[in-house]
Formats: C-alpha cells, structure tokens, sequence
C-alpha cells in the first residue's frame, strides 16, 4: 500500500498508551497491517508498532528472515499481533543493544525478559499464542512497549550504552540489533 512516515521520540502519540482495536477483519485494519508492512520493510526493521506511524491502536508486526541490519540473529516468524499481552517466563534478564525506527540513528542497551509467552489475536481476530525466547522475545517486548508509551532508553540501566550508532560502533558495516 504505502510506506508511511516514521515519528520520532518526542512525538506525543508515541508517549500515550494505544487503545485496543475492537472491529477485526475490516478494510481499516487490513490498510494499516499492509502500509505497516512496507513501511518496516523500506526501513529494514525487525518489528513495528501502529503508534511509530501515528496510529494509536494496539497492533504490532514483527518478523526477521535473511535482514542486511540483523546477520546474526535467528529467524523470528513474520507476525500480526494485535491487543497483545506479554507473561514472563524467566525472570532472568539479558543485556543486549536495540535501536528503534523512532530514534534513528542511536542505540542503546537494553534489560529484556529471556523467555515469555505473548497473546493476541491475528488480523482475522483468531487467538494467537507463542513462546519466545532470545532476540525473538526481545523484538516482542520492545514493540508492545510502544503500545504502552515506552520507549526502550526508558527501560535502560546505564545511560553510558546509549548513544549514536557511528560513535559506539565506528568500524561497523551493519548496525547492531534493532
């Protein structure tokens, strides 16, 4: 459909929890999965949230096969999650970097649950249920984060990991995680 406008860590949408979609399998909906779809594509992300494109609804996408930005990591499936909800199941928590399509060009390091189990429901309005571990689980908390107003510095421990891409990592070809 389209590649839509990314907004950016400042943005109030992107500060305000989304409100949860009621109506499934609507032309709506169905519009705003698609210009999700191609808008992470035309920006190699690994997940997008409907509020990063100013649509304050509690829709997630995610997925990762073969991606310049991520060589790697492990597959994790392309995803329509919608109204999710995320159970923990280890406490532990791993350190790892993210960056956001929101806050372009920095990253940081992040605490992130290692294993959970996530909820929703497809576009469709089916129940959908996994478990996820590594960066798959990762990937998943930080996009429902966006539905609830957070953006990952806000989950940050040490402020001294967090900064712009060329300066943390000046030999690198290819970004670290995003």
């Amino acid at each position: 459909m389209a590649v839509k406008e990314v907004i950016r860590m400042g943005h109030p949408i992107l500060a305000q929890i989304a409100e949860p979609v009621e109506e499934f399998n609507t032309l709506w909906l169905e519009t705003l999965i698609e210009d999700m779809f191609d808008t992470m594509a035309a920006r190699d992300g690994a997940g997008l949230a409907a509020p990063q494109i100013a649509v304050p609804r509690r829709v997630v996408i995610f997925g990762v096969q073969r991606n310049p930005r991520y060589p790697e990591v492990e597959e994790v499936p392309t995803t329509v999650l919608i109204n999710p909800q995320i159970s923990v199941l280890d406490d532990t928590l791993e350190e790892d970097w993210e960056g956001c399509l929101s806050l372009p060009g920095l990253r940081g390091r992040v605490p992130r649950y290692r294993r959970i189990r996530y909820t929703g429901f497809d576009q469709n309005g089916d129940p959908l249920e996994r478990t996820a571990d590594g960066f798959h689980a990762r990937v998943v908390q930080h996009e429902v984060d966006h539905l609830d107003g957070i953006l990952y510095p806000q989950r940050m421990t040490d402020m001294r990991s967090f900064g712009y891409e060329q300066e943390l990592f000046p030999d690198a070809t290819i970004s670290p995680l995003e």
